[in-house]
């Protein structure tokens, strides 16, 4: 588990124990005296120290899931207030220890990777225990310079960048990036408490920009904020609806804003998941990048109040969504009711218009209606001309008798 300030999306262990009594400390600690609490619970339980005992493997877990909620401002005073109810644990994803993963695992793990699916990975036990100690070796980075390099997969190199008060107070830009698209993570470590060793207190992971994959951490003297995109997936996954939404709460302000004068220990740490993972590492002083600095202040506010206008703007989206969709559903049953409407018009219609079949036998007209009779009454005389014969023959009689008696009675008055 990294083991920075910051632990985003942690699954939460089947049996929930208060956060407080996990790590034993007060309600009232500091941010340092629970990080100073985790570090040294983190360690105990690392599935690295720990690999034939699942009992410490899911202490570990449930460590870092209470880290993970009280180093949070707003969880932890989301905790303190409604516990863990209020809290969305479905959005809280699991990091991996590669280490305990095996050949499939791992391989599986590098596939989903490269398809673009966020996958958090753990900080060799090994690492954090030899930083700790003050066993590892540091190489120097002056501010203005930069170094390349390779580092073997869960193995870190160490640097230390000396500033003078001047640089501290102008700001101070460490960045690292891999024209390789290498993965790995910018550490940065402070001194644990009175001990020679160093203490993990930032972490970002590696994230791809264009060509190239980088990380960066910004001390400028106001809050800089990092992108979780491991939020945004799991958004995109729930409701890819909801994601656009969601974009902009991947945003996690990082704890650190400024350096003080002295030397301060960086280090970054293979991430790849076979191959080793190049870089280059570079210090600079912000004093040269003044528009710039200003240019990032700004933009930082400006995301910050559209976040704030996004959250507004989604209950109005649902809202309109809602009613949309009903009244869509209201057209589709309308359509459906008129489309029904017509159909049993025209089927009265053809009552109107269409005849049944005659019986053979002759028993019977076998019509529906009046209009109907008449229609078949025509039809029988076509096909019954010795009928029609006969019928015109008795009109003609009846003309010429009708004729013979005019003429008669004509002739005898001539005569």
């Amino acid at each position: 588990m990294g083991m920075g300030s910051k632990m985003e999306g942690t699954s939460a262990p089947a049996n929930r124990r208060d956060p407080y009594e996990v790590l034993s400390v007060s309600r009232d600690s500091t941010d340092q005296e629970i990080k100073t609490a985790y570090r040294r619970l983190a360690l105990k339980y690392h599935p690295d120290k720990n690999a034939s005992n699942p009992e410490a493997s899911e202490h570990f877990k449930e460590v870092a899931y209470s880290y993970s909620i009280l180093s949070d401002p707003e969880k932890r005073r989301q905790y303190d207030t409604s516990g863990f109810e209020a809290l969305d644990t479905e959005g809280m994803d699991m990091e991996i220890d590669l280490s305990n993963l095996g050949t499939v695992n791992t391989m599986f793990a590098a596939l989903f990777s490269k398809l673009g699916v966020p996958i958090k990975t753990t900080i060799s036990a090994n690492v954090l225990e030899e930083a700790l100690n003050g066993t590892v070796t540091i190489r120097p980075l002056p501010i203005g310079t930069s170094v390349s390099g390779k580092v073997e997969k869960q193995c870190a190199h160490f640097f230390g960048v000396t500033i003078n008060e001047q640089q501290a107070e102008a700001g101070i830009v460490v960045r690292v990036t891999s024209t390789a698209q290498s993965k790995f993570k910018l550490l940065y470590f402070e001194q644990d408490g009175g001990n020679l060793g160093y203490g993990l207190a930032l972490q970002e992971d590696s994230e791809k920009t264009g060509k190239v994959t980088s990380a960066g951490m910004y001390f400028l003297h106001f809050q800089v904020y990092r992108m979780d995109s491991t939020v945004n997936a799991l958004a995109m996954a729930k409701d890819p609806e909801a994601a656009f939404f969601k974009r902009l709460e991947g945003l996690q302000p990082c704890e650190v804003s400024e350096l003080k004068s002295g030397t301060h220990i960086f280090a970054v740490y293979g991430d790849n998941f076979f191959k080793t993972a190049t870089y280059t590492i570079e210090a600079l002083c912000a004093k040269t990048y003044e528009d710039t600095t200003e240019k990032l202040k700004e933009i930082e506010a400006q995301i910050l109040r559209k976040r704030n206008e996004l959250r507004q703007f989604e209950t109005e989206y649902r809202k309109a969504l809602a009613r949309f969709q009903e009244v869509t559903n209201r057209y589709s049953q309308e359509k459906q009711s008129v489309d029904d409407l017509l159909k049993q018009r025209d089927n009265i219609h053809c009552s109107f218009t269409v005849t049944k079949v005659v019986n053979s036998s002759g028993s019977g007209s076998g019509l529906s209606n009046g209009s109907g009779s008449k229609i078949a009454g025509e039809d029988s005389k076509a096909e019954s001309p010795v009928d029609d014969g006969s019928s015109d023959g008795k009109d003609k009689s009846g003309k010429k008798k009708w004729f013979n008696l005019n003429l008669k009675g004509a002739d005898k008055k001539l005569g």
